[in-house]
């Protein structure tokens, strides 16, 4: 900051926090503020979205203070960025976004008795306005309000934790009704969500009344510890920070023609992460993002597409999965999408011979394969590449920390693109807190129906019935059983069960304890339709796509984890068929096993794997991710708002 004397100002324009007045410098302001003026008589953009204010000028206060709420400005204890805001009695100081520096209104009564410009100014304001801009796209990601109900807790920026009791309608116009301590209530517009968000905390948290400088004071101690722990990530990740390495060619006729021969539409979230991706290959800073996407959402052409983008660019490209059936799947679709380009592929499992495993990686040292995909015995000794640039995780909280660091220290500028429906707690954390870069797939494929999602006692007639159902429609079932030692008298219980029923209806085992090629043929069996109803493991979970299969029994859903009951679910649904999930228990439920059922239950919409994320933190709490001492810091504020606050720490410093 710089510092600058203090003087008298007659007039002063406040403009809202828009992209578009965020693409506007100081000076445009000053040679178009009579334009801006003029335009405010006539237009409702510029109307609702600047504040003119003169001295001598009679306001209504607390109208004024609501207006630079709306407008988009932070309400802090202590102005000192652009975009915030301040308040003590009848001193409001301000930074506007068209402005290179703060200014304070001195206020007697309801009229502005002084205006003065403030000795705290920026040095850069482009900077500035990329700090707000991401500030902006910030508080977006983190204000999901999908699923809001009367009584759960809100958080506001400006102030503070209360509990949402519905929406009021207030001279036609629709609000969120928020309560604090001692029957205080604030009335948020329908629109300015990207100033909510949902509290997630381990405890009941403190609710404050309004209009008081405590919330503001909890924000200041808590961004200046943020601080501290944002410099400390940044200084175990310079390592990469500072590697480089060429850019990526730009799009051309092989990039076109791959779009070109997909199946399908690409939604708009599809389109925007390989934006984001093409984006970051084209930079010569080595690219680490996420991509967190429900089940049959795209992941994988979003992958496909970068993995030929990094081979044309002369570099070879792994696909690493945690399971044989799903390397072998994504291998036999990869050949068929790529069977126009003179590409070479190859598969890297233990399904190969020794002799043949020998010769792949032979042919992976010379460079002579482009792609390769693999399970962990990719990450064996004695696979070797010529030039790999680029590694593709999927299902990427499959592996573990160990495995994904070899690559990381086997080449700092390696590419990273990690796929994931449910991302694990730390790497999602890393994500959101801007040391690795997020897109989000939450637009479904057109046609696409939500899984219809039952929690209920285990029944040997709930079961009956509805794999009865599905045979009758002419589909297949799944039902999961996660104990080996049992699965054959599983198998028999439902053979009797389901005796009567004609056709006789055939069962099949899968589990990991099979031969991986046995395994493999009984899949195959499975998609080929000779295998009505599979009892299977966990084993399932991991990318085996069937449009076919659109009914799931869950035998004991309390022995499963929320991101991996989710998970199991993306298994079924996979078309535009109606789909049915019955996740049973036996017995006494648990506190948390309840909360995850309860958790999978709300998130029946398609596209809720990143909020199943955020719920599965909640249940598991984060002490173990970010540190006991931070744990306190975010009872006091919400994980969202915490996050968020870490995010725009790490970009600030990062600029």
């Amino acid at each position: 900051m710089l510092k600058v004397q203090v003087s008298f100002l007659d007039k002063v324009l406040v403009c809202g926090i828009t992209p578009y007045f965020l693409e506007k410098g100081a000076l445009w302001f000053e040679q178009n503020i009579n334009k801006i003026l003029e335009a405010r008589k006539t237009q409702s953009f510029f109307e609702e979205n600047t504040i003119f204010l003169e001295k001598n000028q009679s306001c209504n206060l607390s109208q004024l203070l609501r207006k630079l709420d709306e407008m988009g400005y932070e309400k802090v204890l202590d102005v000192s960025e652009m975009g915030e805001f301040a308040q003590r009695g009848g001193v409001i100081d301000v930074f506007p976004v068209n402005l290179n520096f703060a200014a304070r209104l001195e206020f007697f009564g309801n009229r502005i008795e002084n205006l003065q410009k403030l000795p705290i100014e920026i040095a850069d304001e482009k900077k500035a306005k990329e700090i707000l801009k991401k500030r902006l796209k910030s508080q977006r990601l983190f204000s999901d309000l999908k699923g809001l109900r009367p009584g759960d807790y809100l958080v506001h920026l400006d102030h503070g934790i209360g509990i949402y009791t519905g929406q009021k309608k207030i001279n036609e116009e629709n609000y969120y009704q928020i309560e604090y301590a001692d029957g205080d209530k604030l009335y948020v517009p329908l629109g300015l969500e990207r100033k909510l968000s949902k509290y997630i905390g381990f405890v009941e948290p403190k609710i404050s009344r309004l209009s008081t400088l405590t919330w503001q004071r909890t924000k200041k101690k808590i961004k200046e510890d943020v601080e501290k722990l944002a410099k400390e990530l940044l200084e175990i990740y310079a390592k990469r920070e500072v590697s480089s390495r060429p850019a990526y060619l730009p799009d051309d006729e092989i990039d076109a023609k791959l779009a070109s021969s997909f199946s399908y539409e690409t939604t708009p979230d599809q389109t925007e992460a390989i934006k984001d991706i093409k984006n970051d290959l084209e930079k010569e800073k080595p690219m680490d993002r996420l991509v967190c996407g429900d089940v049959g959402f795209g992941k994988t052409e979003v992958a496909l597409r970068t993995m030929v983008k990094a081979v044309k660019s002369g570099h070879q490209a792994l696909l690493l999965c945690p399971t044989t059936i799903l390397a072998n799947q994504h291998f036999q679709n990869f050949k068929e999408r790529l069977k126009d380009l003179p590409l070479r592929i190859a598969l890297l499992s233990r399904l190969q011979s020794k002799k043949e495993q020998k010769e792949i990686i032979k042919d992976i040292k010379e460079g002579k394969i482009d792609i390769v995909i693999g399970t962990h015995r990719a990450l064996s000794s004695d696979v070797e590449f010529e030039n790999l640039s680029l590694l593709v995780l999927d299902d990427e909280q499959r592996f573990g920390v160990k495995q994904k660091e070899k690559f990381k220290k086997f080449r700092a500028s390696l590419d990273i693109l990690s796929l994931s429906a449910t991302p694990i707690p730390r790497t999602f954390y890393l994500a959101l807190s801007s040391l690795k870069d997020i897109s989000i797939i939450q637009t479904p494929p057109p046609g696409r129906l939500p899984v219809k999602t039952s929690v209920l006692p285990f029944s040997e007639k709930i079961i009956k019935n509805a794999i009865e159902q599905e045979i009758k429609r002419g589909g297949q079932v799944y039902y999961l059983h996660n104990r080996v030692e049992t699965m054959a008298a599983v198998k028999n219980f439902l053979t009797d069960l389901t005796g009567y029923f004609k056709p006789e209806i055939k069962y099949g085992l899968a589990h990991g304890r099979l031969n991986e090629k046995e395994l493999v043929r009984i899949m195959n069996a499975f998609q080929k339709k000779e295998i009505d109803v599979l009892v299977a493991t966990t084993i399932i979970e991991n990318g085996i796509d069937l449009p076919n299969v659109n009914t799931l029994i869950v035998a004991d859903a309390t022995k499963l984890g929320l991101a991996q009951a989710y998970q199991i679910r993306g298994r079924i649904g996979r078309s535009h068929i109606q789909a049915f999930a019955y996740f049973l228990y036996g017995g006494h439920l648990t506190e948390k096993a309840g909360e995850r059922l309860a958790a999978l239950k709300e998130a029946e919409d398609l596209g809720s794997g990143y909020k199943i994320a955020m719920k599965d933190l909640e249940i598991r709490g984060a002490g173990n991710i970010l540190g006991r001492e931070q744990s306190g810091n975010i009872n006091r504020v919400g994980l969202n708002l915490y996050y968020q606050m870490l995010s725009e720490s790490i970009e600030k410093l990062k600029s």
